[in-house]
């Protein structure tokens, strides 16, 4: 009979984002520096709470469940971040391979898988991690133990290769990608 005991002490959704909202947004806001994510990071907990909250059988420990689910989705969500950053378009438009819009349309993932595997061996993965894998640079030369700038000189070579293989190379030239970052 405990557990009716403790859960007619839980407050209500409301109450508990009237007693906690503030001092989860400001720790939220100390951990991101940004309004916005300090938003979201909140509401997600909030919302978190509303889905999963019933299943806290100590309401003394809401306080506690709410900060530490606040702290784990930043980490997940900067994990994300770091894995997936997110650029504008016309950062890394130097970066992105040129290939003329008439044979992308043309291509299909069988075409391009193929004429990866037609490349130079040493340039295989370090092109396959990046585009096909989304692994940062950084995590590319953890994986194939190379520095980061070996990593950036392979994708760029294969690139390179992989254009003339699908035929686009020789037109426009290789794209290759900047030497910092």
């Amino acid at each position: 009979m405990t557990h009716t005991d403790e859960s007619a002490e839980r407050p209500d959704f409301e109450s508990l984002v009237e007693l906690y909202y503030r001092p989860l947004y400001q720790f939220a806001f100390s951990l991101t520096r940004s309004e916005s994510e300090a938003c979201d990071l909140t509401q997600q907990t909030f919302y978190i709470w509303a889905a999963k909250g019933d299943q806290l059988r100590d309401a003394s420990k809401v306080k506690s469940w709410l900060f530490t689910t606040l702290h784990r989705e930043f980490l997940e969500s900067h994990r994300r971040q770091t894995r997936f950053p997110h650029f504008e378009l016309s950062q890394v438009d130097p970066e992105l391979p040129t290939i003329a819009p008439a044979r992308v349309n043309q291509l299909d993932s069988a075409q391009v898988l193929q004429a990866l595997g037609q490349i130079d061996d040493v340039y295989q993965a370090p092109v396959a991690l990046f585009y096909l894998e989304d692994y940062a640079y950084k995590e590319i030369a953890e994986i194939l133990r190379v520095p980061i700038g070996t990593v950036k000189s392979r994708i760029a070579r294969g690139i390179a290769q992989l254009q003339k293989a699908l035929g686009g190379g020789s037109a426009a030239g290789p794209a290759r990608k900047p030497e910092h970052e």
